[in-house]
């Protein structure tokens, strides 16, 4: 075997070992999140303005600040 034969015997190997290397090595993910369906449009009266009772949020008689404190600028009913 001449030094030429085994010089192109072991790039053939090398490469073969780096093309079966970059086959099997884990792309990354593209998975995104599933949406869900798109929630019914219900209409909403822009009569009720946001303001305060006391330190919780009310709009149209309805708390809406989960219990958050609500911050001063928002008006005092």
């Amino acid at each position: 075997m001449s030094p030429l034969h085994s010089r192109v015997i072991g790039s053939a190997a090398t490469a073969l070992v780096a093309c079966a290397l970059l086959a099997t090595t884990a792309v990354p993910s593209s998975a995104k999140p599933d949406p869900g369906p798109m929630p019914e449009r219900t209409s909403t009266s822009s009569s009720c303005s946001l303001q305060r009772v006391g330190r919780q949020f009310v709009r149209c008689d309805d708390l809406t600040g989960n219990g958050v404190p609500a911050p001063l600028w928002v008006p005092q009913r």
